[in-house]
């Protein structure tokens, strides 16, 4: 990466593979984050959401002050605190940064994703899983959370899709995604059209492959009920 950066000191060639490769580079780095950070994202959801709806004041609490503060301040802010914060004595690299910046956030809204979906299985089935001596801990992870997932997937599917549009903003803890990169290339060449506009149709064709596939997605669901 840095020597693709470096080289762009000098001019492009005909071809432009410089650009095309710093392209790539940064599509990797865009890819990579969203999905770890989807992945750590869909862990910290179902453990907060846990902690959310137990019984115990003391989990209660701590899920509800994490929602808050991340569902109330922006993303970029969360990244930047967090890199250059709460990570600066640390030997933490700008990707892995952002995989938990954007991991955290993520978080916060599958939370509320799930707990939605939990909310919309019907009470019946806890209360009866509850009269059979389950506790409520098992009959979350038995009974309802089984049902909540599935029908809380597609909500899923739009996260990772917004989860793929925000880590455009990575660039600013330096870190080169595909929208960093794009600037790179046209600062580099004072030409804006082109390196914009092609980071834009690599956003609207990945957005429009997810949406595509999570439509067959929920196609398959549907047969299967």
């Amino acid at each position: 990466m840095d020597a693709i950066i470096s080289s762009l000191f000098t001019p492009i060639g005909e071809d432009g593979m410089i650009g095309i490769l710093l392209i790539l580079s940064g599509l990797k780095v865009t890819l990579t984050v969203t999905f770890f950070a989807m992945i750590l994202g869909a862990i910290l959801g179902v453990l907060t959401t846990l902690m959310g709806m137990s019984e115990r004041w003391y989990l209660r609490w701590p899920a509800k002050l994490y929602v808050g503060v991340i569902r109330g301040t922006p993303v970029v802010v969360q990244l930047v605190i967090l890199y250059f914060i709460v990570l600066a004595a640390m030997d933490v690299d700008k990707v892995t940064a952002a995989i938990i910046a954007f991991g955290l956030n993520s978080g916060a809204y599958i939370s509320e994703i799930i707990r939605a979906g939990i909310q919309a299985v019907d009470k019946g089935q806890a209360e009866a899983a509850r009269s059979l001596g389950m506790s409520h801990s098992l009959t979350m992870r038995e009974v309802v959370l089984p049902q909540a997932i599935k029908n809380i997937l597609p909500a899923l599917g739009n996260e990772f899709i917004v989860l793929l549009k925000e880590t455009a903003v990575i660039g600013f803890i330096g870190g080169v995604d595909l929208m960093r990169a794009g600037e790179i290339i046209r600062s580099r060449t004072f030409e804006d059209v082109v390196p914009l506009l092609t980071c834009a149709l690599i956003y609207l064709l990945l957005t429009y492959s997810f949406t595509w596939l999570l439509g067959k997605f929920e196609a398959r669901l549907k047969q299967s009920d």
